[in-house]
């Protein structure tokens, strides 16, 4: 399935990457954000752009049903605490969340939005903790302490309202921390075990994100639907039941991970989207140099 597809967001990093990936698998792309960023993407074949504020609702629904798009990928946010302050990330990402959701309901598109890990309320939490079991899955309960993870479980609880009242599939996408071609920051990481303690040390390449998104804009399903999406491996270079070990003091008692194995699940993804993540940072330290053109 291919057609019309808005991508709402900012055309950055992972907007990129995004938009040059559905428009090289068919999809006219037109994509939606406050401004065009320094990244131009007019001269490139199937994909457009419009301006619009998706804070605004009345702008952002004018700006979305005049698409009259088959799909509709949500990938804007406020993420970092450290540069914004609580209360505009949560109403930031609420506002955007439904202004976007909601339009796309009323148009009839099937939708994909960006989620998050933090949902779970692991990550940014006050004092780290272990969960109920691992490897997580989406039938773990969410339980978020800051501002961003409660932002992304309230834009869950807009996508599964928007499902129910428009009767479109609404795919929740919990990203774990994207890495980039030559750019895997997480590597840098491995000295402290603090900096992905909230993600049990987790990651995904950039090309399996977008790939997860075309499959979920593609594949049927119906109501809405929470899709972990993350690396099928750690980052670590120690095997994971020894990290927890050290850094929490032991494993929960329901586990079944050990040495590379990724803390996140992903078999629902693969299961219903027919999707598997294919890269690695062990690939990508043999990289070349990689540049998105």
């Amino acid at each position: 399935m291919t057609g019309t597809v808005v991508l709402a967001g900012r055309l950055d990093r992972t907007g990129r990457w995004l938009a040059k990936h559905l428009a090289e698998t068919g999809w006219d792309v037109t994509c939606i954000s406050l401004s065009r960023s320094n990244w131009e993407l007019g001269g490139y074949r199937g994909i457009s752009f419009r301006a619009a504020d998706l804070t605004e609702q009345v702008e952002t629904a004018e700006a979305i049903s005049t698409e009259d798009p088959d799909a509709v990928v949500h990938w804007a946010t406020l993420p970092s605490p450290e540069r914004h302050s609580g209360m505009r990330i949560f109403e930031n990402n609420v506002v955007g969340a439904y202004n976007v959701l909601t339009a796309a309901g009323r148009a009839n598109a099937r939708i994909a939005w960006a989620s998050n890990e933090s949902a779970y309320g692991f990550q940014l939490a006050g004092e780290p903790t272990l969960p109920e079991y691992l490897p997580l899955d989406e039938e773990h309960p969410l339980r978020p302490q800051d501002p961003y993870g409660t932002s992304k479980a309230v834009g869950e609880q807009i996508g599964a309202m928007v499902a129910r009242r428009y009767g479109v599939p609404v795919a929740s996408i919990r990203g774990s921390w994207v890495q980039f071609p030559t750019e895997y920051d997480c590597l840098d990481a491995r000295g402290n075990l603090a900096t992905g303690a909230g993600n049990f040390w987790s990651y995904v390449d950039v090309r399996d994100v977008v790939t997860a998104i075309e499959r979920a804009i593609t594949v049927d399903f119906e109501g809405h639907e929470p899709f972990i999406v993350s690396a099928a491996d750690n980052y670590l270079d120690e095997p994971i039941e020894d990290a927890l070990t050290e850094f929490f003091g032991g494993v929960p008692e329901r586990s079944t991970i050990s040495g590379s194995d990724s803390a996140l699940s992903t078999a629902k993804a693969e299961s219903m989207l027919g999707w598997t993540p294919t890269h690695s940072w062990r690939d990508s330290v043999n990289e070349d140099e990689f540049v998105l053109s």
